[in-house]
């Protein structure tokens, strides 16, 4: 492994990424507060979806205290559709961590950073280096690719992968004069970007790519097995009814558990359908389990599919009509008409499920 190398390959990615000029949402961007968000958001998020919902959340929520002092329900609602809610719902508690403690702005170090809800190695060495120029590595799954075929790293740990990336900082950062900020934070966009567009997963463009001269798996070829392929386990399904329960003109939610899957979204009352059990069946049980209300069954409400990260559903649900009990409203559990709605986050399948029938029926949709 040789100093020139790694200059080359510093260089090169450097020249690569002034040169595309990729229109990133947050790219440019100076302030920790905007970049942080940013960078949340677009994990595991489409590019394309964040840069179509990022300008309406840092409208609703331009600064940390905003942040801090949002209502949850409002919140989720503008996280609605970006999937992954645990994100939203720790953007919230840091910032409220930081308010508490008079703090407006974030912390410029790792170590603080990863102090901070859902802020882990790559989310704390990207806002290190881009928003407050240190030298710091931030590794992504496609920054992870391309060090792992630069390197020709067989089995690429965190750490090994840290590293490297550092080795290359110091090379962008090698002529910086007293008092200039590092180059890290565009070397790690950088590797992001050359990753996703060059040294991508399968058919990598290495014929055309700047920094073949350079890269140890493309002269041992390695770069197949680099970085070695995790196995996808085979996506459960599950059968869920639901009910959409009717009384008096209004419909009953439920609020998730705010520390479980989807946590803090609303819902229609329901669950796993049973061995042996139908979906009708399956909705009335759920519902005496979850609310203590007995319902009568008037009929389908519409089946939707969905796939989560983990697993996948087939949502069945029906519209009823309370019959006996009557749970309390509440935190957890409302009555509300149809046209409030819109003013709930939901669950992407029981939004769904609402579109679907809005857009069958029109209004007729919504009645028992």
């Amino acid at each position: 492994m040789t100093a020139g190398a790694n200059h080359r390959r510093a260089r090169g990615l450097l020249d690569w990424f002034v040169s595309r000029d990729r229109d990133v949402p947050g790219r440019g961007e100076t302030d920790p507060y905007r970049i942080w968000v940013c960078e949340v958001m677009a994990q595991q998020t489409r590019i394309a979806t964040v840069r179509e919902r990022l300008p309406e959340f840092l409208a609703t929520y331009p600064t940390l205290e905003s942040l801090a002092g949002s209502d949850l329900d409002d919140l989720l609602r503008a996280w609605e559709g970006l999937g992954y809610y645990a994100r939203a719902r720790n953007l919230r508690l840091a910032a409220q961590q930081l308010v508490e403690r008079r703090e407006f702005e974030l912390p410029d170090n790792v170590s603080a950073l990863r102090q901070l809800p859902g802020i882990g190695p790559y989310t704390a060495g990207a806002l290190a280096s881009i928003a407050f120029g240190h030298p710091e590595p931030a590794v992504d799954g496609n920054a992870r690719r391309v060090l792992s075929r630069l390197f020709d790293l067989a089995e690429p740990k965190l750490s090994g992968l840290e590293a490297c990336a550092r080795q290359l900082i110091e090379e962008v950062d090698s002529d910086l004069r007293a008092g200039e900020s590092s180059r890290a934070g565009i070397l790690n966009q950088a590797l992001m970007d050359f990753g996703g567009a060059v040294c991508t997963p399968r058919s990598p463009g290495c014929e055309e790519c700047p920094l073949a001269q350079d890269c140890l798996a493309l002269q041992r070829g390695t770069v197949p097995d680099r970085p070695p392929r995790r196995r996808r386990a085979v996506l459960p399904h599950h059968d869920i009814a639901v009910a959409l329960i009717w009384d008096s003109g209004r419909l009953f939610i439920q609020r998730r558990p705010v520390d479980g899957l989807l946590g803090g979204l609303w819902e229609f009352p329901g669950g796993k359908v049973e061995p042996g059990e139908s979906p009708r069946q399956a909705a009335v049980r759920e519902v005496v389990e979850e609310t203590g209300m007995s319902i009568r069954l008037t009929g389908p409400a519409g089946v939707v599919d969905h796939a989560y990260s983990h697993f996948r559903i087939t949502l069945h649900a029906f519209h009823a009509e309370r019959s006996g009990g009557r749970a309390a409203a509440g935190q957890r559990s409302r009555w509300v008409l149809p046209a409030e709605l819109d003013g709930f986050a939901f669950p992407t399948a029981n939004r769904k499920l609402l579109v679907s029938l809005s857009e069958r029926t029109g209004a007729a949709a919504f009645s028992a």
